[in-house]
């Protein structure tokens, strides 16, 4: 799915999955998104909600990986094509646990 099929604003009740490190979620991330990185999605799996989620990493590839296999485990899941860098260039909403703007590093 890329940016542009992605409603703004989000529709309630869209969970929005981030499997991004922890440092680059710090710098930027879409607010009310769950985080778990990619590496711990087999062990937080019982932590993932049942609704319909937009999977995003920075670029689509991590994301990409996560979907392919959250799809086998029976999860209702979609990725962001172009990530997180897509949906900056966008000028979509972020937020940012540094203190500082909100960027995607």
């Amino acid at each position: 799915m890329s940016i542009a099929q992605v409603p703004d604003p989000l529709p309630e009740g869209l969970v929005v999955l981030d499997v991004r490190e922890p440092d680059e979620w710090a710098h930027g991330h879409i607010e009310g998104a769950l985080h778990v990185p990619l590496s711990l999605l087999p062990v937080r799996l019982a932590e993932l909600p049942t609704e319909q989620t937009l999977v995003v990493c920075k670029v689509g590839g991590r994301s990409g990986q996560a979907v392919m296999w959250l799809q086998q485990q029976g999860y209702d899941v979609v990725n962001l094509a172009g990530g997180m860098l897509d949906w900056e260039a966008a000028g979509r909403p972020m937020v940012s646990d540094t203190g500082q703007p909100p960027v995607v590093i």
